[in-house]
This record gives C-alpha cells, sequence and structure tokens, in this order.
C-alpha cells in the first residue's frame, strides 16, 4: 500500500525535505519512468542523494535490506540516506524523477514494474445463510453437509458440535468453522437452550485450514462485528448485504490472525452478541403477545426493566423507528391478518386493536399500506 510521505513515516530511510533546501543541480541525474518498461533499476544509495518527482506523478519505494520495500508516494522532496535501497515508479502513465548525489548511486539490480494496488489476499465472494438461532432445550439437530463452510459462534448457553467422529462442546462466546463437505451436527444437553449464529458462505483466497476442527474463544473485535452484521440483518436497506459480506471478512481476518499469533485475549464485555439488543428482543416478544391491548410505551418499558427513555433510544439505535412507530406498524400487520380470516368487520378490529375510532384506524392503514382496509379485504377475498 502507498504511504503518506512525511517525517515520521519516512524517518527510517531518509528525510523529507522543505521548500527552503536546495540540492546541488551540478550533480543531478534524470531518471525517467514508464509502466510500458517491464523492469526499472534499484539503487543503494553510496552517500545522502536528493530525490524529487519533476514531472509526472512518482511512487518512491525503499528498504534497509532490499527485501522488504515501503511505497511512499513522492509528492514532496527527499534526501535518502546513505545505504537505502530505494526504486522510483510511475503513478501512472510516465513520470520522470531527479536525483542529486555526491556520489552517484549504484544500480545493483531491477525490479519488476507492477501494479502497485494492493489487492485482497481474501474475499468472501458470497453469502448464502445468516440465522441466529434460538433452539428449544435439549435440541438435536440431525446433520449436514454441504460444500460451503460454515462459522458457528454460540451467543448463550452450551452447544455440542459433531464432527469428525468427535464431540467438541462449544460455550458461549466459543466459535468454530467447519469445511467444505464436512458433514457435521447440533445438539444441546437437556435442559440448556442455546442460542447460536450459523453463517454459510464462499471464499476466495486465503485457505480456512487453521480454524477447522477446533473450537477458540471469539476475540472482542470478532464479536463487536457479529453484532454489527445483526445490525445490518436487522436493518436491511439495499446496501446491508454488502456490509454483512464485508464485515464477515473482516471476522474470517481476525480469527486467522488469532489462530497464527493467539492473544489470548478473553471478552471485555458480555459474550452475548445481541447484548443491549436482548432488551429490544424482549420488548418485541412482549409487544406481539399483546397487540390487541393498549401499549403506551411507558408501560412497554416498565416489562422490560428500563426507562422509556432508553427503551426509545435502543429502537432508534438498532431499528431506526421508535417504541411507538414500531406498535403502529405491528398493530397494522395485525389488522390486515384480521382481515384476511374475515371474522370482525372494520369498527370490531378498530377496537379489538384499541383504536379510538374506526376512522382513526383506517386512516393510518391507508397512511401504511397506500390503500384502505375496505380495499384490502377485496383485493383477499
Amino acid at each position: 500500500m502507498i504511504r503518506n510521505l512525511n517525517q515520521m513515516t519516512f524517518q527510517s530511510f531518509g528525510t523529507v525535505l522543505t521548500d527552503r533546501a536546495q540540492a546541488d543541480k551540478n550533480n543531478e541525474t534524470i531518471i525517467p519512468l514508464s509502466v510500458e518498461e517491464p523492469q526499472i533499476d534499484l539503487y543503494q544509495a553510496d552517500a545522502p542523494t536528493w530525490l524529487n518527482c519533476s514531472g509526472g506523478k512518482a511512487v518512491l519505494s525503499v528498504s534497509t535490506d532490499a527485501e522488504t520495500f515501503q511505497d511512499f508516494y513522492l509528492d514532496k522532496r527527499v534526501c535518502v540516506s546513505a545505504g537505502v535501497y530505494f526504486v522510483a515508479y510511475p503513478f501512472k502513465g510516465e513520470a520522470t524523477v531527479t536525483m542529486t548525489s555526491s556520489k552517484v548511486p549504484q544500480i545493483v539490480g531491477t525490479k519488476k514494474n507492477g501494479s502497485l494496488r494492493e489487492d485482497p489476499r481474501m474475499r468472501v465472494d458470497g453469502l448464502y445463510t445468516f440465522f441466529y438461532q434460538e433452539r428449544e432445550q435439549g435440541f438435536i439437530f440431525s446433520g449436514e453437509s454441504h460444500p460451503m463452510p460454515e462459522l458457528t459462534y454460540v451467543d448463550q448457553g452450551e452447544l455440542h458440535s459433531v464432527l469428525e467422529g468427535q464431540d467438541m462442546l462449544l460455550k458461549q462466546g466459543d466459535i468454530t468453522v467447519y469445511g467444505p463437505n464436512q458433514w457435521h451436527m447440533h445438539y444441546a444437553d437437556i435442559g440448556v437452550a442455546p442460542r447460536f449464529v450459523t453463517i454459510t458462505f464462499d471464499l476466495d483466497g486465503l485457505d480456512l485450514t487453521p480454524l477447522l476442527n477446533q473450537k477458540f474463544v471469539a476475540p472482542q473485535q470478532a464479536v463487536t462485528l457479529l453484532q454489527q452484521m445483526l445490525r445490518e440483518q436487522e436493518r436491511m436497506d439495499e446496501y446491508s448485504n454488502d456490509m454483512i459480506i464485508s464485515q464477515l471478512s473482516m471476522v474470517l481476518l481476525t480469527l486467522l490472525r488469532e489462530a497464527a499469533s493467539p492473544t489470548g485475549a478473553k471478552l471485555q464485555t458480555s459474550n452475548a452478541v445481541h447484548g443491549e439488543n436482548e432488551i429490544i428482543r424482549q420488548a418485541q416478544q412482549y409487544i406481539s403477545t399483546h397487540i390487541r391491548e393498549k401499549l403506551p410505551v411507558p408501560l412497554v418499558a416498565r416489562q422490560v426493566d428500563v426507562s422509556p427513555s432508553y427503551l426509545t433510544a435502543l429502537f432508534h439505535k438498532n431499528l431506526q423507528i421508535s417504541p411507538g412507530e414500531y406498535i403502529r406498524r405491528i398493530k397494522l400487520q395485525e389488522s390486515k391478518q384480521m382481515i384476511r380470516e374475515n371474522n370482525l368487520n372494520f369498527t370490531e378490529i378498530a377496537a379489538a386493536l384499541q383504536y379510538s375510532t374506526v376512522h382513526h384506524f383506517s386512516r393510518q392503514f391507508k397512511e401504511k399500506f397506500g390503500i384502505t382496509p375496505t380495499e384490502y379485504a377485496k383485493s383477499v377475498r
């Protein structure tokens, strides 16, 4: 990746010069650069060497050992220290670099004039499933295999994962990855109702072998990313799928880094991915089961043991609507079901859902769905 050129980033290789600093023009060498050239000369400075891009745009690649190079956008004049290896590339098209030194730097080899762009080593190529699973006590999933890898993260409780003939107990906060076509099954002990995330996906690039057939505590960064993915799934606008796929790439890279260099870091907060979202989940469940009652926000907040202002803040943060608006939407969805059942007239439906008048109900129905209750009833009968 091309780095910004300043005194701090360049200090291991030389000095970034001020506009007032002047080079000795008598010892100046012109280096023309072109993207058409397959190889470009590699120099080693025998003495302090001044470099400046005098035409076009150039990148300066420098190293102290001729093996590991760092690339800098050459938009300032620099003085490369004696002993440093360097090569200049055209950023695009053609460029010209001037080189000034009391001793002409030696050409010690060449470097390939390739792309300066950094491409990802790993990419999630597609997403098939992304489930937050809430299973009953002692459940058993008989097992499956499929051609895509799968990630499983235990959010709450414990989950037995059987693969390769081994029974692996995943505890809260544990994570594992199954390889393509690897048969696996899940089950929970009697009295345990686990909650867990499962994701199936396609992957290009890096090999997931270091993650397979083992479990480890998910790093905090991975847990945070999973939390963000779940919020995107709830939001689900035109950008959400791309956001989820990008975040999954970050999760996998985080796990690969942890597998390569374990930090042993413990989660800094509760292992539950939903954390505060659990409050929203409980509120949604209460609203759903009491939808035909009056549901002022303070009442719902009391049921989940938080203040109305905090519940409102959580709804805005995670669902982008207020609790009152959420309740209104659920009531209107319930009214559609009641209309389809054809057991009550509109006045009775309005009363059952605690609307002040049938006119109030009809107006909100039209605002939400674009048609009147009467028009909707005709369309479904």
